[in-house]
């Protein structure tokens, strides 16, 4: 993977428009701090790229290294290198994890893997992140903490080594432990080459990967982009200096969301 572009995408859900055209150049080794208030757009994005079918595309594109990946199915997508984890990851009651992950695998490989990589990869990767490696004979997720579900989103991520990865807060529900050993994941993925975009609403995570780019979702649009220094200063700040510097203009509406109110052009930050 080398560059995903995403062009004018739009979608809805139940007939609502949440995305209204998303322009997004995403590069090979980028980590992208997607960022904006609840409720305009960020896990809808993620969830489009992947094929959720609880959202419509009703217009763009999303070129993966030349090829709109929109069309395919899910499973094509993720054999094309994406991987989301899940904001809320599901039970999956009567999967057994082990026969799960090893399915997955070899889903995305011409053979079948070796019962003795599959076991070395998997022992690695719980080590990696932080869970007891007896959990792989329990169902998928049952019974699971909510971090012990973010850390198993994890440990999928690095058996399947993607090329982009769609962390949808991935960081909420972590103890300071578990954050650390989350962040290190994420930091050893980027150095064997797999692509971030990722979803907090935490500064804790974001100082320890440091993404390169940030960028912001208001109203289901890419209002601003910057660096790393855009994703601290809205930390500090929130997203209050939008309104002065920008024009752009947040309120709650009578559902007590947060909307925009006046939104121009994307602007970038100096």
């Amino acid at each position: 993977m080398e560059e995903l572009c995403i062009k004018g995408l739009s979608a809805e859900a139940e007939g609502k428009k949440i995305l209204k055209g998303i322009d997004l150049t995403v590069r090979k080794g980028d980590v992208i701090a997607l960022l904006g208030p609840n409720g305009h757009g960020k896990s809808t994005l993620l969830n489009c790229l992947l094929g959720s079918p609880h959202y419509v595309v009703t217009s763009g594109t999303a070129l993966l290294d030349g090829e709109d990946i929109l069309p395919l199915s899910t499973d094509e997508r993720s054999r094309r290198g994406l991987f989301m984890a899940f904001q809320n990851p599901p039970d999956v009651p009567g999967v057994v994890t082990m026969d799960f992950f090893r399915g997955m695998v070899n889903a995305h490989r011409e053979k079948p893997i070796s019962l003795f990589e599959f076991y070395k990869k998997t022992t690695e990767a719980y080590k990696a992140v932080g869970l007891d490696s007896d959990m792989a004979s329990r169902h998928l997720n049952e019974g699971y903490s909510g971090g012990e579900k973010k850390r198993n989103e994890i440990l999928q991520m690095l058996l399947l080594k993607p090329a982009i990865a769609l962390l949808d807060e991935i960081d909420s529900g972590l103890d300071v432990d578990a954050l650390s050993l989350i962040a290190d994941s994420i930091l050893k993925a980027r150095e064997e080459g797999t692509t971030f975009i990722l979803i907090s609403h935490y500064d804790r995570l974001l100082e320890l990967v440091r993404p390169n780019r940030t960028a912001v979702m208001i109203d289901g649009r890419i209002a601003l982009e910057g660096d790393f220094s855009l994703a601290r200063r809205i930390a500090k700040e929130g997203y209050s200096f939008l309104e002065k510097e920008k024009g752009i203009l947040i309120r709650k509406d009578e559902e007590e969301r947060t909307s925009i109110g006046v939104c121009g052009a994307k602007v970038t930050a100096k």
